[in-house]
């Protein structure tokens, strides 16, 4: 994960480098360097490192999906049979006297 962050300094230190040599250059403008920037910079790296951690996304959702999936277990463990929240009557009704 950390090789993913080390190949992107490196290439953004690259990328810096070229925009400062496109800058100073005797024909170069700075306006070259700020599209050299965006272009070979900002913009490709961007969408490298959002592939890059694709499969840690994945599993940061799965394992989130899994823990919802087991609290809602839990949850529909922990409820009471008739689910009102009363306290529980006579089961068998009381026998009266007929007068």
């Amino acid at each position: 994960m950390y090789l993913i962050y080390l190949v992107a300094i490196a290439w953004m230190y690259v990328v810096v480098m070229m925009a400062a040599a496109e800058a100073s250059a005797a024909n170069g403008t700075v306006l070259g360097a700020l599209f050299t920037l965006l272009f070979y910079g900002v913009l490709p790296l961007s969408i490298a490192i959002y592939l890059m951690r694709t499969p840690a996304r994945r599993k940061a959702r799965a394992a989130a999906e899994a823990a919802a999936q087991a609290a809602a277990r839990s949850a529909a463990l922990a409820v009471e049979p008739d689910g009102g929240g009363h306290a529980a009557g006579d089961a068998v009704a009381p026998v009266r006297k007929e007068t």
